[in-house]
């Protein structure tokens, strides 16, 4: 097969020989039509104009394979020029493709920049309300106290916390009360730090409310913002998850509390420390998470790593210290280790009465606690003894001292100037019924104790 370049060659070559072979036959021709010419019509038949015939013939064939030849290059010229065409608008479409490839590209950076842009305008609005919303509850900074680990109660409480009713009488490890993340600080809590105090309060105010289907997701969109800024494993986020759990454990929902506690408590140990007292507190909310679902045995080994963590941090007569020590009294209480309760009950109101004094509330308090485990022992002199110290001091504290005809002094009480038999109007505080009561009742739960083994001393020197 010949390519097209070499039939093009051929080709005029063959033209070229054609066009010499035309010349001569054209010059035979003219040779042999002058003899013609001079001889007469009747010597027309001879060997000059056969000669003459087969020449015009031989001419026509000449000019037609030249016509064809030229056709030919005409052709392959037309052929030149449309492959040229072709090739010019192949690269054309290259070209085309190319930039259309080009568009597409910018195209789709331009929505994903707008898609981008449509996000952080989205999270700057989010942003935004967050910001207006913690502007409006910054009141609340002002109005709840620094909620950490600390207890916070206040040294005036009313008697009938200290005394509860026969009912009540369980430990709070045992039984669920309201608003437990709201008194996490005071059943050793946990750290919170200054830019999550303001959430935390907000949190605690809802969880007191009962709000939690506005508590929970707060929570929890907090603790995915601190994941996204700080990593999973930031001190922070324990702290969150504390939180969380402690509103779970409000509503009762104990696995999911514990398996966040136990979060929060790899996460500290890892970035802390495992001596660090943020540890003892995730330790201790533990702890009483145990107590609440009645897994004493399993609440007792945590309570106590809590108490040495304290002890090595704080020193052993830190209150505390003291506060561990009446929660692993708790514990220990519901199991019937009655003689590890009493040493525990013993050195934290050591520890309260020579850090605190003796009229501060913990010192009532865990006297209350070490004579409800003597009324469970049996051991009523001792529990009377307690009651009877707790009772005089709380009186003497709040209304004066107790004088020899059995009569209260009045502490702040005023004379108008218009009693003439001598007396006075006693100006009295409104937690006077409430002191009586407790009185009352305290009294009553010891009289019926001491009725029922048939004492000799079967009622208090001062019942009322």
């Amino acid at each position: 097969m010949l390519s097209a370049e070499e039939i093009l060659c051929s080709t005029q070559q063959v033209i070229a020989g054609l066009e010499a072979l035309r010349g001569e036959n054209r010059g035979l021709l003219e040779s042999l039509q002058e003899p013609l010419e001079s001889q007469p019509a009747s010597e027309s038949g001879s060997v000059e104009q056969e000669k003459s015939g087969i020449i015009r013939q031989s001419l026509e064939r000449i000019e037609l394979g030249l016509s064809e030849a030229q056709v030919m290059m005409a052709l392959s010229a037309h052929l030149g020029s449309l492959e040229a065409e072709k090739q010019k608008l192949r690269a054309q479409v290259r070209r085309l493709c190319q930039e259309n490839q080009w568009l597409r590209d910018e195209l789709a950076g331009a929505q994903q920049r707008l898609q981008d842009r449509e996000q952080e305008l989205v999270t700057l609005e989010e942003q935004n309300k967050h910001l207006q919303f913690m502007s409006s509850i910054r009141k609340y900074d002002l109005e709840e106290p620094q909620l950490d680990d600390k207890d916070t109660s206040s040294t005036k409480e009313s008697l009938d916390d200290l005394f509860p009713a026969e009912d009540e009488e369980q430990s709070q490890m045992s039984q669920p009360h309201h608003s437990s993340a709201a008194a996490a600080a005071q059943q050793g809590g946990y750290e919170i730090p200054a830019r999550l105090r303001t959430l935390h309060n907000l949190v605690i105010q809802y969880a007191s409310q009962g709000r939690y289907e506005v508590a929970v997701p707060l929570c929890k969109q907090a603790l995915e913002d601190l994941e996204k800024s700080s990593g999973h494993t930031h001190p922070d986020v324990a702290t969150m998850l504390n939180i969380l759990a402690l509103v779970y454990r409000d509503q009762n929902k104990y696995k999911e509390a514990a398996n966040l506690l136990n979060d929060a408590l790899a996460i500290r140990e890892k970035t802390l420390g495992i001596d660090h007292p943020a540890v003892a507190a995730t330790l201790n909310n533990l702890a009483v998470l145990y107590g609440k679902r009645g897994k004493y045995k399993e609440a007792e080994p945590l309570c106590k790593r809590a108490l040495e963590i304290r002890e090595k941090v704080l020193g052993t007569d830190h209150p505390d210290v003291a506060k561990q020590l009446n929660n692993l009294a708790l514990l220990c209480q519901n199991q019937g280790k009655y003689q590890e309760v009493e040493q525990y009950y013993e050195r934290a109101l050591h520890i309260y009465q020579s850090k605190l004094g003796p009229d501060d509330a913990n010192v009532a308090k865990t006297k209350n606690n070490l004579a409800s485990c003597y009324l469970k022992q049996g051991k009523y002199r001792q529990a009377e003894a307690l009651y009877k110290e707790i009772l005089t001091r709380a009186h003497e504290k709040e209304f004066g001292s107790v004088e020899g005809d059995g009569r209260p002094s009045w502490s702040g009480a005023e004379d108008s100037g218009s009693d003439q038999d001598g007396g006075s109007n006693l100006k009295r505080s409104g937690s006077f019924t409430k002191l009586r009561e407790s009185i009352r009742r305290s009294s009553e739960k010891l009289v019926r104790k001491l009725k029922g083994v048939g004492m000799e001393e079967t009622t208090p020197r001062n019942a009322g």
